[in-house]
């Protein structure tokens, strides 16, 4: 294997375990030499993972390549610790062809130690030790002088010195105890690198085992909830938290409830240590300062939870704007919101947010990561993270904030919650693609379960997608759903009444069944669907969009139609009468008027193309062709179609529209509104 392949599978190794180090924390690096195709000369060059990239995911593109020499040769020019922030934007001047990957802060650290291969890892166990209030004696007694202890310092070129230093002066060891930080290790080879380093971190998580107090987070006071009951008591708190973290901007949300999670928000000494935040700066750069804390039992009245909780709200949102004014000065970046990035409940567990699904899991992670170095530190000694004025630093530090701006622009519908219902084929199958596309985050509503998983399969992973399966004409069945969209995402912001069927039957044909059926999937399903967002949308307290899906033939009569065009005049009426009663909260209620769709309709596919088909008197597969000819536009209305007009009135610029209803029907005269 060359020096890069053996570099990238040793990153990889080491980033599958979370407890070895986070998501998108740490860094690796290898040194080589390769002929450099200008002069054919050997250069020394140092592969190291770049800025943002993920050790368990990271790929030859993610790496810095950098000349040593000129690396080396910065500390020439280095003008101090208080200046070494300039520092960062010279390693461009040191990038070997055209470099790969953004060099990260680290670079130094890897660059100035004088050993082939270099880790740096955020451990769990090895950052109990480093945030330990007597870890320099830990570290001794654990290690002897095989691994060294350097005090606190902000991640920089400085810290890159002070290692080399402890490097040259210390032959015999294979790494260092970074305080309030992490793990350093290196060796002359790839493979004993690793050993080096999981030689750390398993003595260290051995040293915590056999010489830890039992119990060090004390006494339980609140045992979890049972399954169900936490799981319903998540699903009736987290829009409201939700609602609550996203007063600055919006969010979305993340449910964890792991054992770890539940144990610590159980245990009497949780308010104090969560008091004193997070250590490694990997940690609070996600998890903020410190998290909002719940401080009543997991079975105290729903109402005054809440109530609670809102009044926890706006004193976390003072102190943390005290925080700021503490610390900041004239070139501070603009504080960047006072709402939590954690909130911890007793009995139910952890709820953490961020920008998209995948910032707040991970913030969760974090935290998670977090409780485990608290219980490390706390069991072998006093858990002491870096003052609050290095955290201050580090949290609104001037490469973070440019880092922050080179972050792409959200997509129109970053940060919402779309639950559509029907979303396993046909229009619902496009509309979510749709919305996924645009930045939402979807939850695909099926009674075909293989069908509504398939298309969140489309669309990506669990960050993106869900499949739930519902039939929309059962009540509870419905209450579970959407209880299952908000534990995937926190909320819900944008309802699709999707579902549907159809049955061509002359009156005299028409049974009682026909009649039902189709009202119950339509009229009934979009009601209780409808009914239960409302629950979710009110508390939330963010607004939100209800979209029905009719058909022109709410206002266009045709024969052999009585069920359908019944059922979908319903629905159009819903449109109104919820517009005009969720108004005040902010909700929008707008309707969708789409011709026949029979390309890629399960409707059409499923009979009702067929029976249409007979009743114009045209073959089955000529039927789209005939919707179109009778329009204005002379155009096949697509599934894609309808998909557009929901994102038109969804995307952001009807924003003061409600109540209406769109057709999308290429220009159907008997159906136009009147």
């Amino acid at each position: 294997m060359s020096t890069v392949d053996d570099l990238i599978a040793r990153s990889n190794r080491l980033g599958a375990d979370p407890t070895t180090t986070n998501y998108a924390g740490g860094n690796t690096s290898a040194k080589g030499v390769q002929t450099d195709p200008v002069t054919n000369t050997d250069v020394e060059l140092l592969w190291v993972k770049g800025s943002g990239g993920d050790l368990g995911t990271l790929r030859p593109a993610g790496l810095a390549v950098l000349r040593l020499d000129r690396m080396r040769a910065l500390v020439d020019v280095y003008p101090g610790a208080e200046r070494e922030d300039e520092m960062v934007p010279l390693f461009d001047y040191c990038l070997h062809g055209r470099g790969g990957a953004a060099p990260s802060i680290d670079t130094a650290m890897h660059g100035l130690v004088d050993a082939a291969h270099v880790d740096h890892l955020h451990p769990d166990a090895g950052i109990a030790i480093a945030a330990a209030a007597d870890g320099p004696a830990l570290t001794k007694e654990m290690f002897g002088d095989r691994v060294l202890w350097v005090p606190w310092r902000r991640p920089g070129f400085q810290l890159g010195l002070d290692i080399a230093a402890v490097h040259r002066a210390n032959p015999q060891a294979i790494g260092v105890i970074l305080g309030g930080h992490g793990i350093t290790a290196w060796g002359a080879t790839s493979e004993e690198c690793e050993a080096n380093s999981r030689e750390i971190i398993a003595t260290a998580a051995r040293y915590i085992a056999d010489k830890g107090r039992p119990e060090p987070f004390g006494a339980l006071r609140h045992p979890p909830l049972p399954d169900e009951a936490r799981r319903e008591r998540a699903a009736a708190l987290f829009p409201v938290l939700r609602g609550l973290a996203s007063t600055d901007r919006p969010q979305v949300g993340h449910y964890t409830d792991s054992d770890v999670v539940l144990d610590f928000v159980g245990r009497e000494r949780l308010a104090p240590l969560a008091a004193l935040g997070t250590s490694c700066p990997d940690h609070f750069l996600r998890t903020k300062v410190r998290p909002m804390v719940l401080d009543l039992p997991p079975d105290a009245p729903l109402a005054s939870t809440v109530e609670r909780l809102r009044e926890l709200h706006e004193e976390y949102r003072a102190e943390y704007q005290a925080y700021y004014d503490r610390h900041s000065d004239e070139d501070s970046p603009a504080i960047r919101g006072a709402d939590p990035a954690i909130v911890l409940v007793p009995g139910v567990g952890m709820f953490s947010f961020g920008a998209d699904k995948q910032t707040a899991r991970v913030a969760g992670e974090f935290y998670v990561n977090a409780i485990n170095v608290m219980r490390g530190a706390e069991a072998v000694s006093t858990y002491a993270p870096i003052d609050e004025a290095e955290k201050f630093r580090i949290e609104y530090w001037a490469l973070e904030e440019a880092k922050l701006r080179r972050m792409p622009k959200p997509k129109p519908l970053a940060t919402r919650v779309a639950f559509v219902t029907g979303g396993g084929s046909g229009i619902g199958r496009a509309i979510a693609l749709r919305l996924a596309a645009e930045g939402a985050c979807v939850v695909v509503a099926d009674r075909d379960a293989d069908a509504a998983s398939t298309v969140a399969g489309e669309i990506g992973g669990t960050d993106a997608a869900v499949a739930v399966t519902v039939d929309v004409t059962d009540a509870s069945a419905i209450v579970r759903a959407v209880a299952a969209a908000v534990l995937a995402f926190g909320g819900v912001d944008l309802v699709v009444n999707n579902a549907g069927l159809s049955l061509s039957r002359s009156l005299l044909e028409t049974t009682e069944r026909d009649w039902d059926i189709q009202h119950d999937v339509m009229a009934k399903g979009s009601f209780l669907v409808a009914r239960e967002a409302a629950r979710v949308l009110i508390p939330q307290g963010m607004g939100g969009d209800i979209v029905y899906i009719s058909s022109k033939n709410s206002i266009f009569a045709g024969p052999n139609n009585v069920a359908y065009g019944a059922a979908k005049a319903d629905q159009a009426h819903q449109v109104r009468l919820l517009a005009a009663e969720l108004g005040g909260h902010g909700i929008r209620v707008n309707g969708i008027n789409p011709d026949g769709v029979v390309r890629g309709s399960g409707i059409f596919a499923g009979g009702w193309g067929a029976q249409r088909a007979a009743v114009y008197g045209v073959p089955e597969e000529e039927l789209g062709a005939y919707y179109a000819q009778r329009t204005l536009l002379k155009r096949e209305v697509l599934p894609e179609h309808v998909a557009n007009a929901v994102f038109a009135l969804t995307g952001g610029d009807l924003t003061h529209t409600t109540g209406l209803h769109v057709p999308v029907d290429a220009g159907v005269a008997a159906a136009f509104l009147r």
